[in-house]
């Protein structure tokens, strides 16, 4: 009885043991190897997300540069062409500007001309005169102003002093007493500093 006994409970150790430990090694072994592939797995599929991620940016990179260069392209063409516009502009304005002198030129020579022909000096002294005021008008008519400096107080942002004088008048003490070459406006910015006499 006792080795019967002994016999069948080791015939259930077999039976309960051994097939036990074989089918939980393999199910261990089998879970492993599912493990290892869903890593493998895991692995490819970021490779492959990396993969599409650079490709991705190497194309917004790509296009990038493009609008960059388009850009670049563009402002260049946008610079020269308003050069070529500020330049057509100022031909333009200097081509206006000499038209409009050309009468006074033609006065000038009537003026020289009579001037060998006539001997009536107040009539040459009119003919002067009337050059003069259409000249004067003419600036005048384009922005150019005349800056009015004798016997105004010294001001160093419209007036050059060359020179110092006595005064011939007390009143006339630091103010200018004599314009030696006028100044002038264009549109309130000074072109020409008046060169003046300051009396002391």
């Amino acid at each position: 009885m006792n080795k019967s006994s002994t016999t069948e409970k080791s015939e259930k150790k077999s039976q309960n043991g051994d097939p036990i430990k074989a089918s939980s090694g393999k199910a261990a072994k089998k879970t492993k190897k599912d493990k290892v592939k869903v890593k493998d797995d895991g692995l490819e599929k970021k490779a492959k997300t990396s993969v599409k991620k650079e490709k991705s940016n190497e194309s917004k990179i790509k296009e990038l540069q493009d609008k960059y260069l388009r850009l670049s392209a563009e402002f260049d063409n946008y610079r020269k062409r308003t050069l070529r516009e500020k330049i057509e502009l100022t031909k333009l304005a200097n081509e206006e500007i000499f038209i409009k002198l050309l009468p006074v030129m033609d006065d000038f020579d009537r003026a020289i001309q009579s001037m060998n022909e006539t001997t009536d000096c107040i009539a040459m002294k009119e003919g002067i005169d009337l050059i003069y005021g259409k000249f004067k008008e003419f600036i005048q008519s384009n922005g150019v102003k005349e800056i009015d400096a004798l016997h105004k107080s010294f001001d160093i942002d419209y007036h050059e002093a060359i020179s110092k004088i006595p005064a011939p008048d007390k009143k006339l003490k630091g103010k200018i007493v004599d314009v030696v070459e006028k100044g002038y406006f264009l549109n309130d910015k000074v072109i020409r500093y008046s060169k003046v006499v300051i009396g002391e």
